[in-house]
This record gives C-alpha cells, sequence and structure tokens, in this order.
C-alpha cells in the first residue's frame, strides 16, 4: 500500500471532515487490502497506517469505536432477526445511535422482525451498511458498497453516502462503477498494481486528459442540439468521463456488475 495513497485518505491533522474519498482500480490493484489495513484486520507489509491520528494495529480497539467498517465479505447466521445485530452491535460503543434509526436510514425498519435468511441480496447489503452506522462513526468505511444492488437501491445508497458526509463523517469507499465514483466523491484515487497512477478531485481528473469535450453524432432526421444545432445530427456535447481518465491511466476495461473482491 503506497505512504501516498495513505497520506492522502488520512491528511494532517486540520483538515476538513466531511469528505468522499474513492478508490478505483482494477481487480487485484488493491483496493479492499487499503480497507484492510485501515480497519486493522490486516497489516500492512511496510510503512505506516494512521487513522484519526492512530494506529489500526496497535490502537486497534480505540480505532473501531470511531470507524464504521461495511466490507465484501461478511455474513450473519440467518435465523437471527434483522433487528437483532442491529441492537447487538449498538452495545459494542460507547458512543452510540439509535439501532432503530440506522435501520430507517437504509429502509429496512419494516423488516426488523423478518429473519435474515428472508433478505434479499441488495437487502443485506444494506443490512451491513446499518451496523457499519449504528454508533455514529467519524470514518466509515465502504467496500463495493453497491454490488448486487439494483438501479433505485444504488441510488438510495448514494443518497445514504451524501447524507453520512453531509452529518460530518468521512466517507472511503471502493467501487468498479466510475459512475458511482464520478457522482459521490470529492477525490479520488486511481490505483494499478499496488501503486497510485492519479490522484486528484474528479475534475481534475477528467480535465487531465486535454480534452475539453466530447461530440457524439447519430444519423437521425431529428436534431436536438442548442449551441451546435446547425450540425445535422448532433445529440450531445458531453465532458469526458471519470471512466475515460480510468481507461487511459489503467490501460484496461474497469468492471462494472458483481466483480469479485479485490
Amino acid at each position: 500500500m503506497s505512504r501516498r495513497l495513505v497520506h492522502a485518505i488520512a491528511p494532517p491533522t486540520g483538515s476538513p471532515r466531511g469528505e468522499v474519498f474513492g478508490i478505483v482500480g482494477p481487480n487485484g490493484a488493491g483496493k479492499t487490502t487499503v480497507l484492510e489495513c485501515m480497519s486493522g484486520l490486516r497489516r500492512p507489509d511496510a510503512g505506516p497506517v494512521r487513522v484519526l491520528g492512530l494506529d489500526p494495529q496497535a490502537d486497534r480497539y480505540a480505532v473501531r469505536e470511531r470507524i464504521g467498517v461495511q466490507l465484501q465479505a461478511a455474513a450473519l447466521p440467518d435465523a437471527l432477526r434483522v433487528g437483532e445485530p442491529v441492537t447487538l452491535f449498538a452495545a459494542f460503543y460507547p458512543r452510540t445511535g439509535d439501532p432503530m434509526e440506522a435501520l430507517r436510514r437504509v429502509g429496512l425498519e419494516e423488516r426488523r422482525a423478518a429473519r435474515v435468511a428472508a433478505l434479499s441480496g441488495g437487502q443485506c447489503q444494506r443490512l451491513f451498511i446499518a451496523l457499519a452506522l449504528v454508533h455514529e462513526p467519524e470514518v466509515v468505511l465502504l467496500d463495493e458498497l453497491t454490488t448486487r444492488l439494483d438501479p433505485q437501491a444504488r441510488r438510495d445508497a448514494w443518497a445514504l453516502v451524501r447524507e453520512i458526509r453531509e452529518r460530518g463523517a468521512t466517507v472511503i469507499l471502493t467501487t468498479h462503477f466510475m459512475e458511482e465514483a464520478e457522482r459521490l466523491c470529492d477525490r479520488v484515487a486511481i490505483i494499478d498494481r499496488g501503486r497510485v497512477v492519479a490522484l486528484d478531485s474528479v475534475g481534475r481528473l477528467i480535465a487531465s486528459l486535454g480534452e475539453e469535450r466530447r461530440v457524439v453524432f447519430t444519423y437521425e432526421d431529428a436534431i436536438d442540439g442548442t449551441s451546435l444545432r446547425g450540425l445535422p445530427g448532433v445529440v450531445r456535447v458531453e465532458r469526458p468521463t471519470l471512466e475515460d481518465v480510468f481507461l487511459a491511466r489503467t490501460g484496461g476495461a474497469p468492471s462494472v456488475g458483481d466483480a469479485p473482491a479485490t
């Protein structure tokens, strides 16, 4: 894990909180490894890691009281009722919110009496997010947050990330969806083979390609344009996207859908 990436995620004391920091990269680039090192689940091979000024290994209990973690590899016993693990997790922390409020925030309040076995894949994902948020953490680590979610549930998850940021917490998320990173993140690190190949705001990363605009043409009789109305076949004019930056920096195509853990 590169020191540059660690410094970017955990800037010097006094920097503003309430940021959404995205980590994108090909499969195997090290995205999940970064979150595991930050949460104390994995020991880095070399170099220091600090979260909120604390060492996730030496100060693991202090760190875990102040962060929330949602990882891809997680499971609960099928026989549990939805409200039970949330109430249990809330009891682990000295500072906690309302377990039912955590369920409400992820849209599972009405399912609190249902068995875990009865939940869909997307609902299970939302339950794990509730477990990460129940103690009102200062830093929230989200690993492939919207994998297995349908389009509406994905938009709901995006709204939740924005709400977390508005409450003053820092969100660090990994994703395979370039649209997700572009819509949510204040800054993005692109990593490839364990190294940071680009790190900046979304706008600056897109501008770094050197293209100001991309024009998309179709060959239809109807023309719907504004400044380019005089050119037949123009549908829209758009800027390059974060996906274009990803492809330019890594030389490969981003994975979509249910990608494996990386």
